[in-house]
């Protein structure tokens, strides 16, 4: 039987992004949908359909899956997590933690909001990278006396880093990172998103907050999970974050300084055995490849990359040695800030928690 899940912040941008990746789900079944107080009580179609050209706000390419256009929208109120296995959350930061903290007394919620990302007893995961924290999560259940409990997503900026520096920091140790991203448009959302007049024909140099998220979500997820707490990992790292006009997709530019020698050569063999033994192998969401590694020096590319493993694989290029350091590499990544990075990567981190026996 399927396990019964829930959506709460349906209709928007990332909202969408779950209903579609949710669509003929082997193990889960989306059973209940809510959304802001305009939305509620309507049947789904007509709550994405714009009041006054009547055209559907369908986002997320494709068409509307059949399984959820006649289902009703709900107001948050409404959601019943008795008759809920887990809840998907995407709603806005401000309103994430009173939301959050009602429904986790009864069901585990996985979330892309940073309201609890940044708690002691709060992992922050991604499938692949540092499934082991996911025990902190009994923890959290019992300090907060919680039938269910949190699992913050990071920031999608911090996705690509840290999933390309799992194996680098495992086997190569780390002492000094310098990331410069180049994030695409959709990952400031459509309301308030960024004015076209902004972002033509040139580019952003600062992303309110992101920066600082960045850094510290990164030595969260490279920690350890030491007696009911992540001891953060210890690599200093500066981040530089931009935006750039690109619809989809975040590319990142990273400098490591290793602390063992590493050439571009050990570097191609690592991920090629991460990507043998990687933790989600198998389950439903997950890529065939986890990584990509190019010679090529002209990728990688966001338009050619984005689709590589259905928006699931994080690409690698321009890896290259470091004069200046003793030990190091450069390289660049690409990483799906809609897919990996968020909804698809919260499904798919439910699969892996699933498979753990999380609820």
């Amino acid at each position: 039987m399927k396990k019964k899940v829930g959506i709460i912040g349906v209709t928007g941008s990332v909202g969408q992004e779950f209903v579609q990746s949710l669509d003929n789900h082997p193990w889960f079944e989306v059973t209940q949908i809510a959304a802001s107080e305009k939305s509620a009580g309507k049947k789904y179609l007509d709550a994405i359909r714009d009041p006054n050209s009547g055209i559907i706000r369908w986002e997320v390419g494709g068409e509307v899956p059949d399984y959820i256009k006649e289902m009703t929208v709900r107001s948050i109120d409404d959601i019943d997590p008795s008759q809920l296995d887990l809840l998907f959350m995407s709603i806005e930061t401000s309103a994430a933690r009173d939301i959050e903290t009602r429904f986790a007394k009864d069901v585990p919620i996985i979330s892309t909001s940073s309201a609890y990302r940044y708690e002691e007893d709060v992992p922050i995961l991604i499938p692949g990278v540092n499934d082991d924290q996911a025990d902190l999560l009994e923890s959290q259940k019992k300090n907060r006396n919680w039938k269910g409990w949190v699992a913050p997503l990071p920031n999608c900026t911090t996705t690509g880093l840290a999933i390309t520096m799992k194996p680098l920091y495992e086997k190569y140790g780390a002492k000094n990172v310098m990331m410069t991203s180049m994030q695409g448009i959709s990952g400031a959302g459509r309301s308030p998103g960024v004015s076209a007049m902004d972002i033509t024909d040139n580019i952003i140099p600062y992303i309110a907050k992101e920066e600082q998220k960045v850094e510290m979500e990164t030595r969260k997820v490279l920690g350890k999970l030491d007696n009911g707490k992540i001891i953060p990992a210890d690599i200093n790292i500066s981040a530089t974050c931009t935006r750039v006009p690109v619809l989809d997709g975040h590319t990142e530019s990273v400098f490591v300084q290793t602390e063992k020698d590493i050439d571009p050569t050990d570097a191609k063999q690592l991920y090629e055995e991460y990507n043998k033994k990687i933790s989600v192998a198998g389950l439903p969401s997950a890529p065939e490849f986890y990584y990509a590694f190019h010679e090529d020096p002209t990728r990688p590319q966001p338009r050619r990359e984005r689709e590589v493993g259905e928006g699931m694989t994080t690409t690698i290029g321009r890896v290259e040695k470091v004069p200046f350091f003793d030990h190091g590499l450069k390289y660049m990544l690409f990483s799906h800030n809609k897919k990996m990075g968020s909804a698809k990567g919260a499904v798919l981190l439910g699969e892996i928690l699933y498979k753990k026996g999380k609820f």
